[in-house]
């Protein structure tokens, strides 16, 4: 009897996708899927692509809620391109010559040119921009510390030094993601290790049991800095935070800047034919503090989870810092919020927002609801909600402000916000497949699936990027609101536009000529004090 002869189509489909196509070339790959229907179908799997983007170009997406659309997005990142606009003290924007404007700063994009990087990821500090490239490498320009100037012969171990134009940080290993506080920022390493920046040239890690990778509890999963504080989430579920410009840290930081001040070496000074920052790393024995343990919290009826994922252990899966607390995310779409973290005596107890998590608690929104006026006539609600499930999927926060969102819905809070409180809901961003909101200090963005960022909030000379205020039409989102604001402007060189209220789109060809026009997909984006990106 004749064998029967077997191809690579008799393989399950699983071993093909998690087994045999992550290891093929790319070109292989899509080879394969141009063969038939059946392969078509299998090398476009998501999870598939999300893993090679992980692999191939140090993208993971962590940083927005994306659930779909990684092929597309692979296709997209062998030639990314940097845009900035905003203030442009400080070397903040990193550009070499700035375009004319009416005003002083730059209200539109521009694009910022990094040859031979390919960035992944933006992440912003207040006078400061920081990117993350393909290869894990991590590029600064601007001043991490602006509240005083360093000298010329200064090396890059002053917080103060300026980087007018993109550097590189010679770190000890790849990086895999950057968050960034005010005066200071940090990275997590493909080693799980957290590097802590109050300067660009010394970068730090904690050397504590707390967070020694020796298991999920101590593993981190991710690192993020509030204002003034660092925390970390690990994979266990566990938060810990520290200050990095607390009392506690102050004396062993100083002194040990002290010492490393007495060796020429460890300044980080870059020679003038190099572009990059050669970091001197030491080590802090300091223990985090870790923060209390979730509350007891209810089962959520509506979320679209599976039995499985209902039975799992809940846990916090995301953090997002803002000034002196944190907002937390749950496998299970739960969102809680912890105050008192200006210093380790302060810090309260996580508390559970029910109308941050439960559809029904969102549905009693006035924006949802038909609403009757004083002449007794009906009022349609300012958003249709025709969900039956709702699972948040990402949680965003800076400053004073902090969003948690899926991509039907986005719901705003504060710091003052309590587990009796509604959220703030802007209709406009409503069943627009949001991925990710970033927050400036008056100043947001909102980024879509189909790669539209849009931005509302004060001008903040320029952070705004809908285009130059004297040139826009009046009235329009970015524009001034009368011809005799906008003339004063154009003759005097400053004035500031009106708040733009409903998020508008930012257009990456803004200033060209009709032919010159061409849509750019957005795949990420950053803001922070006054500057965007």
């Amino acid at each position: 009897m004749a064998s029967q002869k077997t191809g690579i189509a008799d393989i399950p489909v699983e071993v093909l996708i998690d087994n045999i196509l992550p290891f093929c070339e790319v070109k292989d790959v899509f080879s394969i899927g141009c063969t038939n229907k059946f392969f078509a179908l299998v090398t476009a799997d998501d999870m598939l692509w999300k893993r090679r983007l992980a692999v191939d170009y140090n993208f993971t997406g962590s940083e927005t809620a994306r659930t779909s659309g990684w092929k597309f997005i692979y296709k997209r990142l062998r030639n990314p391109r940097v845009f900035v606009w905003g203030e442009k003290d400080k070397g903040r924007l990193g550009l070499p010559h700035f375009p004319k404007t009416t005003l002083s700063d730059v209200p539109f994009p521009v694009e910022l040119h990094l040859p031979g990087v390919r960035v992944v990821s933006l992440a912003v500090s207040g006078m400061a921009f920081h990117a993350l490239d393909a290869d894990g490498s991590v590029h600064i320009w601007g001043t991490l510390n602006g509240n005083s100037v360093a000298l010329r012969s200064d090396g890059f171990s002053e917080p103060y030094k300026m980087a007018s134009t993109p550097l590189k940080l010679r770190l000890p290993a790849p990086t895999r993601s950057i968050s960034c506080g005010r005066l200071h920022a940090m990275t997590l390493d493909a080693n799980s290790t957290i590097w802590n920046f109050r300067s660009w040239g010394r970068p730090f890690r904690l050397v504590s049991p707390l967070l020694n990778c020796s298991s999920p509890e101590t593993t981190p999963a991710e690192a993020v800095c509030g204002w003034g504080f660092c925390a970390a989430l690990t994979k266990s579920g566990d938060v810990y935070a520290w200050w990095p410009f607390g009392e506690s840290f102050e004396d062993q930081y100083r002194q040990t800047i002290a010492e490393l001040d007495k060796n020429e070496s460890t300044k980080a000074i870059v020679p003038d034919e190099e572009k990059v920052i050669p970091c001197h790393t030491w080590e802090m024995r300091k223990d985090p503090v870790k923060l209390p343990i979730l509350p007891d919290l209810p089962d959520l009826p509506a979320t679209g989870l599976s039995e499985k994922e209902r039975k799992k252990e809940t846990k916090l899966i995301k953090i997002a810092p803002f000034d002196n607390c944190l907002v937390g995310l749950t496998n299970k779409g739960h969102v809680l919020k912890i105050d008192g973290l200006a210093d380790e005596v302060s810090i309260q107890i996580w508390r559970y927002l029910p109308h941050y998590s439960e559809l029904d608690k969102v549905r009693e929104h006035a924006a949802f609801r038909t609403v009757t006026d004083e002449d007794g006539q009906e009022r349609p609600p300012q958003v249709q909600l025709s969900l039956d499930t709702m699972h948040i999927t990402h949680v965003s926060a800076h400053f004073k402000t902090f969003f948690a969102y899926s991509s039907s819905m986005v719901l705003k809070g504060d710091e003052e916000t309590t587990p009796e409180m509604l959220p703030t809901i802007i209709p406009e961003l409503q069943n627009r497949s949001v991925i990710s909101v970033v927050l400036g200090d008056y100043h947001f963005g909102a980024l879509t699936s189909s790669g539209k960022l849009l931005t509302w909030g004060q001008y903040s000379k320029g952070a705004l990027g809908l285009g130059d205020p004297v040139k826009l039409p009046i009235g329009s989102p970015g524009g001034f609101a009368d011809e005799q604001s906008r003339g004063r402007a154009e003759r005097l060189g400053f004035g500031i536009p009106p708040n733009v209220a409903v998020p508008s789109e930012v257009r990456f060809d803004y200033g060209l000529k009709a032919k010159g026009k061409v849509e750019r997909y957005c795949f990420a984006a950053a803001a922070s004090g006054c500057p965007g990106h």
